[in-house]
């Protein structure tokens, strides 16, 4: 998912023969499963890929706030509106936590900004649908964080000491908000029959963006082989959509509804489900900018980054008096 259009150096993985005396002792570090440090020597590939990889699960974090936020006001009871809000607040930080630790390679917030604004970096493709009802907030919870833990639970153990360490506390949080996204369609799957309508249809729009989340295929993913060997990625986009699917449909057999996909059978022999790929020229067509919601999503980060000059202007001209005080005080 934060992997998405993430492109490491060359394709496939680098010879050992082919490194040099310092890249084989980085290595041989990444597979003793010595976590990476920022002031540790890393190929320039490996730093470049941490960036993409960590700059875009923070703006994915900071976006996906946009579909939930526009529910806030509408949220049914003040019990639901107060747990949304917690959730958004969550997301919020998550942002901050990933933002931070993109920063410690050697990137600054205001480049990944502009970087993400000009379509050099992207965010996940699930946050370019729209969410039409109620139900949706309850698909976003079950199916896209749900879909979100399958990613991020392996990533605690990344190599790179930051991002792992950020993924502990999201991770956790993240568990959360899947229960409440599933505790949505619950009550709805068992409420009225408009109810139950409204759940199904949440359901059947967001399967397949929920299934693009992990990536094109692996035959189609070329640089997926160096990430995992640099182990800022651990499970291939094929192991974590199977794993997704093997969970989710028998959750959504408990709550009664069906998944849209006619071919989805399970299959004794590999002891996983069988089912249909996502249209994957749909995939591509919204990474580049094509999607329903992808053009006001933007508008809205360029907005709140236009209108939060005067902001970060006022936190720089503190944090330069700030330091004068201090140098004048010594």
């Amino acid at each position: 998912m934060y992997a998405q259009m993430v492109r490491s150096t060359g394709k496939g993985i680098t010879p050992r023969e082919e490194m040099s005396a310092q890249e084989r002792a980085f290595q041989d570090r990444v597979d003793r499963d010595d976590r990476i440090e920022p002031r540790d020597w890393m190929p320039e590939g490996y730093r470049k890929t941490l960036i993409r990889q960590i700059g875009q699960h923070a703006h994915s974090e900071i976006v996906g706030q946009l579909p939930e936020g526009n529910w806030i006001t509408r949220a049914p009871t003040l019990e639901r509106k107060t747990i949304l809000l917690a959730k958004v607040q969550d997301e919020a930080g998550h942002g901050l936590y990933l933002y931070a630790a993109a920063e410690t390679p050697g990137v600054s917030r205001d480049e990944m900004t502009e970087d993400l604004l000009s379509g050099r970096m992207k965010y996940s493709s699930i946050f370019n649908y729209p969410t039409l009802t109620w139900a949706d907030m309850g698909a976003v919870g079950w199916l896209v964080d749900g879909a979100a833990i399958m990613n991020q639970v392996p990533l605690q153990r990344t190599s790179y000491g930051p991002y792992a360490r950020a993924m502990v506390r999201i991770c956790k949080e993240e568990s959360f908000h899947q229960r409440q996204g599933y505790d949505i369609m619950m009550k709805m799957a068992q409420g009225s029959p408009e109810q139950r309508r409204m759940a199904q249809d949440a359901l059947d729009r967001f399967w397949y963006p929920s299934l693009m989340m992990f990536g094109p295929s692996d035959a189609e993913s070329v640089h997926s082989a160096q990430s995992m060997a640099w182990k800022i990625k651990i499970n291939t986009n094929d192991e974590l959509r199977q794993k997704f699917v093997d969970q989710t449909v028998p959750q959504a057999e408990y709550l009664g509804l069906t998944v849209p996909d006619e071919h989805l059978t399970w299959n004794e022999e590999r002891g996983h489900y069988d089912f249909s790929q996502p249209d994957w020229n749909e995939f591509f067509d919204v990474l580049k900018g094509n999607g329903p919601c992808n053009t006001d999503r933007l508008a809205a980060r360029r907005k709140a980054w236009d209108e939060g000059a005067w902001v970060r202007e006022g936190l720089l001209a503190h944090a330069r008096k700030k330091a004068a005080r201090h140098t004048a005080a010594e």
